[in-house]
């Protein structure tokens, strides 16, 4: 992906693997925006679908061997039902490949969702606290 393009501007659709992955890769390269990988694997979905959004392009100055990355708004599909948001740093590489949605319908609603979703944060304080783990 040329840097010098724009931000992309679709949705991205990824499984939980791919969420784990995802997780495990922005853990491993030290970048700031992600949750820990032993989290979303306890509490995503096995099977539930999940979006990234890419709202904006971040490097880390002070880290030259770190890749420019994309900041994405995340939605995780709980396994008690719902969708919470989170935000994701995802290298270009990995994000290329990634599905995009299918439909204008399906795009609509993920952005709906993104405006509407209680932050990870928000649904542990429900649940009865905020784990360490993020």
């Amino acid at each position: 992906m040329d840097f010098d393009q724009p931000l992309p501007r679709e949705v991205k659709v990824i499984d939980s693997a791919s969420l784990f992955r995802l997780e495990e890769r922005a853990c491993g390269l030290g970048l700031s925006q992600r949750l820990d990988p032993a989290w979303v694997q306890a509490n995503a979905a096995s099977d539930g679908t999940h979006y990234l959004w890419p709202i904006l392009w971040h490097s880390l100055s002070h880290r030259p061997d770190v890749p420019r990355h994309l900041r994405c708004e995340l939605l995780i599909a709980p396994r008690e039902g719902g969708h919470v948001l989170s935000l994701l740093d995802v290298i270009p590489d990995d994000f290329t490949p990634l599905p995009r949605v299918t439909s204008r319908e399906e795009g609509v609603q993920v952005r709906r969702l993104l405006g509407q979703a209680s932050s990870v944060r928000e649904w542990l304080l429900r649940k009865g606290g905020v784990s360490d783990l993020l």
